[in-house]
């Protein structure tokens, strides 16, 4: 039986419409983080070859400064939430508050889960932290949502200008207490100072320890990645034909590419503070992607390959708290242990094979029974 609400990345909108583009790319970025980046770093570790190294590295977060693809997964998951606001909400731009109800749950209910994720059930508000990928998720579609039943599409291309402006000058010249203005170190950058100083709870280590990755003025500009989506929905729900579509998402790209790489240079590419040039580098490469899987499953059609990833992408927010809750890893070690065991050290890579198939034969299960996890 499927449920009545709908998720906040899933587009609202009639089959002749539907960009199933979409619905493959938000399962193939989760395949990723639903344990993807394990299966292929156990793969890559067994391969002596110099290439499997060099692979390796890009299914690791950068330590600081740089981007590598694993720092595209979260900025292209906000991208296509924002891709599908024109399909859900364009509808209501003439009567915005009939909708304002049912963006309020859904932002609220994310930013709910995400400190169900980080415990808040625990009531150990001194060690808990507050901010998160869900929270981030709830609050830059709730804000995104907003500004585009408010605003015109130029007033809203200026206002994510002038954020992205604004944002480099904030980082660029207020300085932090005890450092330069423009310190944009771990330790010295004005962000993680307003994590450490506003947000309640415990800075965790794993999340560069001086700041939140997903802190308070971050999520500023992440807000911007969500409304470079949206642009990007409008795009693609508009009346140009699909062969220009695909050009129009390519040299946009592009640009957005290229731009980001120039900007990195003066305005460093970090992804625990979210800078403007990070924005514009992961707008781009989420553009690129979108390019090519619009090409090849809207334009072209060949769309066999893609059913394995929309059974992903059709429950994204469920497997994403499904696993943090179910040791998915310790079913697979119960099933899989005396093969493991038999092929050596091939046997990592058997158990996290194990793990994602488990996990995608629950979302294939959930699939053919229509039940989603709508907000």
């Amino acid at each position: 039986m499927a449920t009545s609400i709908e998720p906040p990345a899933v587009p609202e909108q009639t089959a002749p419409q539907r960009v199933l583009a979409i619905d493959a790319l938000r399962g193939f970025d989760m395949f990723w983080i639903i344990g993807g980046d394990t299966l292929f770093v156990a793969i890559l570790g067994l391969i002596a070859a110099p290439f499997a190294k060099t692979l390796a590295i890009q299914l690791e977060h950068v330590p600081w400064e740089g981007f590598v693809f694993y720092d595209l997964i979260f900025p292209l998951f906000l991208f296509i939430v924002g891709c599908a606001i024109p399909f859900s909400l364009d509808k209501y731009r003439s009567n915005p508050s009939a909708v304002w109800g049912r963006i309020a749950r859904r932002t609220f209910l994310l930013v709910a889960m995400g400190l169900l994720y980080n415990r808040i059930q625990d009531f150990q508000w001194s060690e808990m932290r507050w901010m998160g990928v869900l929270q981030r998720i709830g609050i830059c579609y709730g804000v995104a949502s907003i500004l585009f039943l408010q605003l015109s599409t130029r007033v809203l291309a200026i206002v994510a200008v002038a954020i992205l402006m604004a944002y480099w000058g904030i980082l660029t010249w207020i300085p932090t207490p005890g450092f330069s203005a423009g310190n944009l170190s771990p330790e010295g950058n004005l962000a993680g100072y307003l994590d450490r100083t506003l947000l309640p709870g415990k800075i965790l280590e794993q999340y560069y320890g001086f700041g939140d990755n997903e802190g308070l003025l971050s999520t500023i500009p992440a807000v911007v990645t969500a409304l470079l989506g949206v642009f990007t929905g409008l795009w693609l729900k508009s009346s140009r034909g699909p062969w220009m579509k695909v050009f129009g998402l390519t040299v946009a790209g592009a640009i957005s590419l290229g731009l980001g790489l120039f900007w990195g240079q003066y305005f460093p590419i970090i992804k625990n503070l979210w800078t403007s040039s990070f924005v514009l580098v992961a707008a781009g490469w989420s553009l690129l992607l979108l390019a090519l899987f619009y090409l090849v499953i809207d334009v072209i059609q060949w769309r066999a390959w893609s059913w394995f990833w929309i059974v992903i992408g059709s429950n994204a927010i469920t497997i994403y708290l499904l696993q943090h809750i179910v040791s998915f890893e310790n079913i697979s070690e119960y099933f899989f242990k005396g093969t493991a065991n038999a092929i050596g050290a091939w046997g990592v890579v058997l158990f996290a094979m194990g793990a994602l198939a488990i996990k995608w034969l629950i979302l294939l299960f959930l699939y053919r029974k229509k039940v989603f996890l709508r907000l």
